[in-house]
């Protein structure tokens, strides 16, 4: 029998970690993990998981709770029970109705997904309440 060149790891409900996890292979993690993620294959979090740390993915299929920012360079699909504080950055997003997201989003089918470079534009909003330049709800008078 044939070994499979991509391997899968599976993290269950009663595990909890403290640390970062790196694979080349994809993960699929319903326990705990405090400390980050970095996945070179698909990670899957399942709905009972809780997650303190950053993830870099493939990609991700998110049902559970994440505290930490994501980056996918392809997708980030979000199911309705996922409940995520942070910054999310991929190629593609997929939201379901019910989903908890705060933080900031950058999707861009056209780029790599996989740089850490934040959006520009959220800067230069708050120097603009700063200076007490409020007017609407795009910031025009």
């Amino acid at each position: 029998m044939e070994a499979s060149n991509t391997s899968q790891t599976i993290i269950s409900s009663d595990v909890e970690i403290i640390g970062t996890i790196k694979t080349s292979g994809s993960i699929q993690i319903n326990g705990k993990l405090e400390g980050d993620l970095q996945c070179e294959g698909d990670a899957t979090i399942g709905k009972d998981a809780q997650i303190k740390g950053n993830l870099s993915v493939s990609s991700v299929v998110m049902a559970g709770s994440i505290t930490g920012n994501i980056t996918a360079k392809d997708r980030i699909q979000m199911q309705a029970s996922a409940r995520v504080m942070g910054d999310i950055k991929a190629k593609r997003l997929s939201v379901e109705d019910g989903v908890t997201f705060i933080g900031h989003s950058e999707v861009n089918p056209s780029s790599g997904g996989g740089s850490s470079a934040a959006s520009s534009a959220a800067p230069k909003k708050e120097e603009g309440e700063a200076e007490g330049k409020s007017g609407g709800l795009f910031g025009k008078k």
